[in-house]
């Protein structure tokens, strides 16, 4: 059995609803810029989709997914 986006863990130990609904807004900017790989970035673009699609936290996963490509290459 697969587990769900919003409860999946990857390598930073918090998932993508930890990173992207923390009990403090202020903690979204950390939860973002702590991402360091592709598949937990896609993961929380996925959770953010599916539940509260908010422009501003896609477009800070864009830029993060931006500083990502251009460490890999």
């Amino acid at each position: 059995m697969s587990e769900s986006a919003d409860q999946s863990v990857e390598s930073k130990g918090l998932t993508p609803k930890q990173r992207l609904e923390p009990p403090n807004t202020r903690l979204i900017n950390a939860g973002i810029v702590t991402i360091n790989d592709m598949e937990t970035l896609r993961a929380c673009v996925a959770y953010e989709n599916a539940n509260q699609g908010r422009v501003q936290i896609l477009r800070r996963l864009e830029r993060q997914a931006q500083e990502i490509r251009s460490q890999e290459g």
